[in-house]
């Protein structure tokens, strides 16, 4: 299948972790709010773009645009505008995440008012975008619709803490995905459509081949919602090819593991369980299935172990693209460091630049959110690695292999 030009500005891309969902403490999380990413998105477009990071994943936090809606009849994009402005200021593209598992209060996930009410938004956001840039606009409508169902419809991780009806949600993500993206190619039909899903492998333990058949259909789950959206599966819900646009992999360390038990295959341990799938191999998987170009949507490590994630990373990339898999990106996620969702003062070490507290003191009840408490502070062992995966992967071969010939 020939491969459309890459629509992304850089090869290596950063993310900022956006997640809105309501967690086991029933508390609403809002992870721009909480790295400060609302306050110093400017400064943090910036950051980004003086790594070479000129693409970059963001959040559109619904909950807070549709808050007054009904009372008002309209829109309140004030946490959206000074971000889409500041991204223009900094020539930096964003890829704008339009449920990171999050939505407004009082809303049915399960309801088809959700579908409505999400198509509708969709719509109102990719007019507000298109007024404000003149750029083709790159859009994830549902992120992580596998995870998503899992937690919210499977295992009661998160709202609304169902169990046992994550099949039910994956195809209601489905609905609202596909009705999302139609909303926005009826204000602006150049609009891209992003996937980001996980990229799993599931083995049984080793001498237990009874559990081969149940870790296999554990490890196959992760292409239905792709399935879904190409119209390959469930054509009623309406997918089709257009639908299926980018895809994007979500790859950390631990997306390897033994059903049942959970227990994680290690990515450097030595010597390396043969049982291990190198990323080039999966990511090969996913081209021969689909057909569909496809970048690295999230991918990180903590602590002192992030410069060598990297670096294992932009090998197995390398050899995917030597192998004909066109890879058009990777993106660190996060750029930016993030705190843990059930322990908000646990802090992940994640980040190309960790955060510590700024001059106005750390965050507390009744502080000011207009002064800034956060410093970034870049991690140069992980910046120096991504000198060197840029030197490793440029920007140019990712675009020969789209055949982009700008």
């Amino acid at each position: 299948m020939a491969v459309a030009s890459s629509p992304f500005r850089s090869f290596w891309m950063g993310g900022f972790e956006c997640s809105t969902h309501i967690g086991r403490r029933r508390v609403r999380l809002d992870l721009l709010r909480a790295t400060e990413h609302d306050l110093q998105a400017e400064r943090d477009y910036a950051l980004a773009r003086s790594q070479g990071l000129l693409t970059v994943r963001d959040g559109v936090r619904w909950h807070l645009i549709e808050q007054h809606a009904e009372q008002h009849g309209h829109y309140d994009f004030a946490s959206l505008g000074p971000m889409v402005e500041a991204a223009e200021r900094q020539g930096v593209q964003v890829i704008w995440d339009l449920c990171h598992y999050g939505w407004p209060d009082g809303l049915d996930l399960f309801a088809p008012e959700f579908v409505e009410r999400f198509a509708r938004f969709c719509g109102a956001t990719a007019r507000f975008i298109r007024e404000r840039s003149d750029a083709p606009p790159l859009y994830t409508p549902v992120n992580e619709i596998s995870f998503f169902a899992w937690a919210a419809g499977q295992v009661g991780y998160f709202h609304p803490f169902a169990k046992g009806r994550g099949a039910a949600l994956k195809r209601q993500l489905v609905r609202a995905a596909i009705a999302g993206a139609e909303a926005i190619w009826a204000v602006d039909a150049r609009a891209r459509m992003l996937s980001a899903e996980p990229l799993i492998h599931v083995v049984p333990p080793k001498g237990k081949p009874q559990y081969r058949a149940a870790a296999t259909r554990k490890r196959a789950s992760q292409f239905e919602a792709w399935d879904m959206l190409s119209g390959r599966a469930a054509p009623e819900l309406g997918g089709s090819a257009r639908h299926l646009d980018v895809l994007g992999v979500n790859f950390y360390h631990d997306n390897q593991w033994q059903h049942p038990g959970a227990k994680r295959l290690g990515w450097d341990e030595a010597p390396l369980d043969e049982r291990w799938v190198p990323l080039r191999k999966l990511l090969g998987e996913v081209w021969e299935r689909y057909g569909r170009p496809l970048y690295i949507a999230e991918t990180s490590h903590f602590g002192s172990g992030r410069a060598a994630w990297l670096r294992h990373v932009t090998t197995e990339v390398a050899a995917a693209q030597a192998a004909g898999v066109p890879v058009l990106g990777v993106c660190l996620y996060p750029i930016l460091d993030r705190p843990d969702w059930d322990k908000p003062r646990t802090w992940h070490h994640s980040g190309l630049w960790d955060l510590r507290p700024g001059s106005a003191g750390a965050s507390g009840a009744g502080s000011s959110r207009a002064a800034v408490r956060l410093e970034r502070v870049l991690n140069e062992p992980y910046a120096a690695e991504l000198r060197r995966a840029r030197e490793g992967l440029p920007e140019t071969r990712a675009l020969a292999l789209a055949g982009n010939d700008d």
